[in-house]
């Protein structure tokens, strides 16, 4: 039986870090095991809030060593450049054709955006028909699941209403997507907020150990415990979360010692500064052989580019017979 399709991306806004680690990248290389994995680095959606591209080319590279450093297989799953493929503009053009404007304004990714970013009036067609863009990037690699969690689920809900109405105007032509739900683990950023670039609170991928040490040394902990020998709560400190992650066999010994305050901050960040070296050596390792390896790199998004080309080449066309053009 063939393997059912999945399909996911990323959009190359610099080096992945901890935070991509943990919430998708984990995830999607045990997907590999039991479907058809399509994975794609998401340049056009990285247009729908920025007009810098100066550095996009280098986003990507960073991005697709990034992918393959941590066991995204190119011999496994297909690996590929939006924008590299032309159908994907053709079918986005065609599908905003039969999209009301209103499932647009009601789409929670449009409104974070807009008051994240203080747009106002200045926002672009780009933005607010970012669902139309996604919807496109699924149905026309026949997608049958997006591994998402539960709480993006409303984000999904538009693409799949998309693909409702085309296929209730042209008949049964697009595969309507389902959530596959997988579990998701957040982590805050070194400042307790959610881990950014924009914020300078992430620990990346491709950190050296002494970056690394001097962004864990940072990290904000207990907010009830200002002196060392003060007690210690745990359960609220986010250094202990990632000593969760990172760090599990001593997670029981660490509480038990952090609660009396026997256990302080500063020794307790630099245990887990060490964990999180050791854990990431294996994937800068692999970083670092692949970096030297231009070609290679070239070579593997070439193939993913092709594959990709070819299953987005047939879905068009079924979309255009049944719209006889």
């Amino acid at each position: 039986m063939p393997k059912k399709k999945v399909l996911s991306g990323t959009r190359p806004t610099g080096p992945l870090h901890l935070g991509h680690l943990e919430g998708i990248l984990r995830n999607w290389v045990k997907l590999q095991d039991d479907y058809d994995c399509s994975y794609f680095i998401a340049d056009l959606h990285y247009l729908t809030a920025r007009s810098d591209t100066g550095c996009l080319q280098e986003y990507i590279r960073d991005v697709v060593i990034d992918l393959l450093s941590v066991g995204i297989n190119p011999d496994r799953s297909t690996l590929f450049v939006q924008s590299h493929i032309p159908e994907h503009y053709q079918l986005h053009l065609l599908l905003s054709m039969i999209t009301p404007i209103g499932w647009l304004e009601r789409c929670p990714t449009y409104k974070e955006q807009v008051q994240q970013l203080g747009l106002g009036d200045a926002v672009g067609y780009g933005m607010l028909g970012y669902p139309v863009l996604m919807a496109t990037d699924i149905v026309i690699h026949d997608a049958d699941y997006v591994p998402i969690g539960e709480d993006q689920l409303p984000h999904l809900e538009v693409p799949r209403e998309i693909v409702r109405r085309f296929n209730s105007l042209y008949g049964q032509v697009l595969v309507e997507p389902q959530a596959l739900l997988t579990p998701v683990k957040r982590l805050l950023g070194t400042d307790r907020r959610k881990m950014s670039k924009s914020y300078g609170n992430a620990i990346y991928l491709k950190d050296s150990p002494e970056q690394i040490s001097k962004l864990v040394a940072t990290m904000i902990t207990d907010p009830q415990r200002p002196r060392r020998d003060d007690p210690g709560h745990p359960e609220e400190c986010n250094v202990f979360v990632y000593h969760g992650i990172y760090n599990s066999l001593r997670t029981e010994e660490i509480a038990r010692d952090c609660k009396p305050g026997k256990l302080g901050c500063r020794e307790c960040k630099q245990e887990l500064a060490k964990a999180i070296i050791a854990e990431l050596s294996p994937i800068q390792a692999k970083r670092k052989e692949l970096e030297a390896k231009p070609e290679y790199i070239k070579k593997v998004l070439s193939a993913g580019d092709a594959a990709a080309q070819k299953s987005a080449s047939a879905t068009l066309s079924r979309v255009f017979r049944a719209m006889k053009l």
